[in-house]
């Protein structure tokens, strides 16, 4: 599997901005699809975006307008722009990285570490 770090967590006041990144040690050009999670003290792990490698991109709907992902293939290297954050946007964001063969038989299913994201006044 390819290693994936997170990068781009930190502080930020409610309405602020921040802007993840997740750096891949190989290629991500034909990874099918690419995506962030976040979990939130005492809560189950949640999807937040997920982008294809056709571009087909979906949300979360709590951060649909505020968030935006995308993927630079010649970087190996996806984003995570996050805009007007909020208090509950507060939780550990983690990168992943999944593909699958003709079956539909997954073949990658890789996580970075995770980055922390606080947003308080």
């Amino acid at each position: 599997q390819v290693r994936l770090v997170e990068s781009g967590g930190g502080s930020v006041q409610p309405a602020g901005s921040l802007r993840l990144s997740c750096a891949s040690s190989g290629s991500i050009e034909l990874i099918y699809v690419m995506g962030w999670y976040r979990q939130r003290p005492g809560m189950q792990r949640e999807e937040v975006a997920t982008i294809t490698a056709g571009g087909g991109i979906k949300y979360l709907d709590d951060v649909n307008g505020r968030f935006t992902i995308s993927r630079d293939n010649a970087k190996n290297t996806m984003h995570l722009q996050m805009n007007y954050l909020k208090p509950e946007d507060a939780a550990d964001y983690y990168c992943n990285a999944e593909d699958f063969d003709d079956c539909a038989r997954q073949t990658l299913d890789a996580w970075g570490q995770g980055t922390h994201v606080t947003v308080s006044p």
